[in-house]
C-alpha cells in the first residue's frame, strides 16, 4: 500500500505496510523508555528484547524514513555524523573514498581524522565534474560520497551520471540528502546505494533534536547496517525518536513554505547592489538549476550569498533581529551562518577560498516566518 500513498500521507501516518500497533489505540506512537522487554517464553520474543537492538518508537521512525526514501531499511542514529561514521564501517580496510569537495566541514573532518586512523584515504573533487571524478578513482577506491546540492555553495551533482561511473568501477554510491530531503529528492531512485541525513535538520525541523539516518537500498545492506548499529550502539534514543516522528508529520508543509520564502528572498538578494553573488538552485540563472530540476522536484530553502565586504557580512551577523546567527539549518526558524569560521573552519583556507567560502560569504537557512518580515530583517542588517 505504501507504493500508492502520497508522501504527505507517509509523513503523517508512517508506512501502512509496516505500521506498529499503538497501545490502547493511541493516535500518536508513545515514547517507549524501557531498555529491556520481557520474553513470553524460552527462545520467544515480542520482537523487542533490548533497546540498543530495537525500540518500538525508533522502529516506527525508521520504517517511516525507509518508506519516504523508497529504501529497504533505515537505522536512526544519534546524529548525522554518527550516520556517516557507521557508513564508513561498511568499507574494507585500506579503502579510498572520492567525495564532493562542497560538503559539510564536519564530514571532511571526519574523513580526514577518524577515517585515516582507520586506514581510509579520501580525495575531494568537484563531483559536478564527471571527468574529475573519473580521474580521482584509484585501484582501491571503494566508494563515492556526494552531497547535492553542496554545502555551502549549492553545487549540483548529476546522480545518474555518477551512478554510471560507480557501476563501471564497482563503487558504492552514498548521497547526503539533508538539504532537499525525500520530499524533494530521492537518491535511491536515481541509483544511490545509501542515503544519509542529518535528521537534526529538515526531517525533524524544529531545532530541538539531534538525529541521523542511514537508509540502504538493498535488504542485504540494510541487514549489515542493522548488525553494525547493534554492535556499535549509536542508536537514537526513544524521546529523540518521538520528536523526529512528530517533526516528520509536517515535513511537506514546512518544505513548501520554506522553499517559497527562499525563492522570494533569493530574488530580492540578487537585486541588491552590495550582493556580489547568490547561490540558490531555485533561480533560473543558477548553474545547477536545470540539473537539479531533472533529478529533484524542488530547490529547498538553503541560500548562500556573498556581499561586497567582510565588514558588511560580519555586521549582518550581529544586526539581524528576527533571524538567528547560528550554525545549524533546516528548522522552522531562519538561521544565518558564517561558514568560514563556523561550519567549514576545518577546511584549509586555500580550499575554502577556491570554493568561494570567503570572508564575505554567508549561508542562510530560510524558515517558515513571513518572507517579507525576513527581507526587512536582512535589509536593516545588510544595508549601511
Amino acid at each position: 500500500m505504501s507504493d500508492h500513498c502520497s508522501i504527505e500521507t507517509l509523513c503523517t501516518h508512517g508506512d501502512p505496510d509496516n505500521r506498529i500497533p499503538h497501545p490502547f489505540g493511541a493516535v500518536t506512537m508513545p515514547v517507549f523508555f524501557s531498555t529491556a522487554y520481557a520474553h513470553p517464553g524460552f527462545l520467544e520474543s515480542t520482537g523487542y528484547d533490548y533497546s540498543r537492538v530495537s525500540n518500538p518508537t525508533r522502529a516506527e521512525l525508521e520504517n517511516t524514513v525507509t518508506a519516504l526514501e523508497e529504501g529497504a531499511g533505515t537505522v536512526a542514529l544519534s546524529s548525522g555524523m554518527a550516520a556517516i561514521t557507521l557508513w564508513m564501517e561498511l568499507l574494507p580496510q585500506g579503502s579510498h573514498i572520492v567525495c564532493s569537495e562542497d560538503i559539510y566541514g564536519g564530514t571532511i573532518r571526519l574523513f580526514e581524522n577518524v577515517g585515516k586512523n582507520h586506514g581510509l584515504s579520501v580525495t575531494a573533487v568537484d563531483t559536478g565534474d564527471t571527468k574529475a571524478v573519473e580521474a580521482a578513482i584509484r585501484d582501491n577506491t571503494a566508494a563515492l560520497f556526494v552531497e547535492t546540492p553542496g554545502n555551502p555553495t549549492m553545487r549540483v551533482s548529476d546522480l545518474r551520471a555518477l551512478k554510471k561511473i560507480c557501476e563501471r568501477h564497482h563503487l558504492i554510491l552514498a548521497v547526503d540528502n539533508t538539504f532537499l530531503t525525500p520530499y524533494f529528492q530521492k537518491p535511491l531512485t536515481l541509483g544511490a546505494d545509501f542515503v544519509i541525513h542529518s535528521g537534526t535538520k529538515f526531517l525533524s525541523g524544529h531545532n530541538d533534536v539531534l538525529a541521523g539516518f542511514l537508509t540502504s537500498k538493498t535488504r542485504e545492506d540494510a541487514e549489515r547496517v542493522q548488525a553494525l548499529t547493534m554492535t556499535c550502539g549509536s542508536c537514537l534514543g526513544p524521546l529523540d525518536s518521538y520528536l523526529a516522528l512528530r517533526g516528520l508529520k509536517t515535513l511537506p508543509l514546512r518544505m513548501e513554505k520554506q522553499q517559497a520564502n527562499a525563492q522570494k528572498i533569493a530574488q530580492w538578494l540578487k537585486e541588491r547592489p552590495y550582493v556580489e553573488a547568490v547561490h540558490y538552485v531555485g533561480l533560473p540563472d543558477d548553474p545547477g538549476y536545470a540539473l537539479n530540476r531533472s533529478q529533484a522536484t524542488g530547490a529547498g530553502s538553503m541560500i548562500s550569498f556573498s556581499v561586497d565586504t567582510k565588514e558588511r557580512a560580519l555586521r549582518a551577523l550581529t544586526k539581524v533581529k528576527l533571524i538567528y546567527f547560528a550554525e545549524s539549518l533546516g528548522g522552522v526558524e531562519s538561521l544565518l551562518t558564517y561558514p568560514a569560521t563556523q561550519t567549514h573552519k576545518d577546511v584549509p583556507q586555500e580550499i575554502r577560498e577556491r570554493l568561494g567560502i570567503t570572508d564575505n560569504f554567508l549561508r542562510l537557512s530560510v524558515g517558515i516566518e513571513g518572507a517579507d518580515d525576513l527581507i526587512r530583517d536582512l535589509q536593516q542588517a545588510l544595508e549601511d
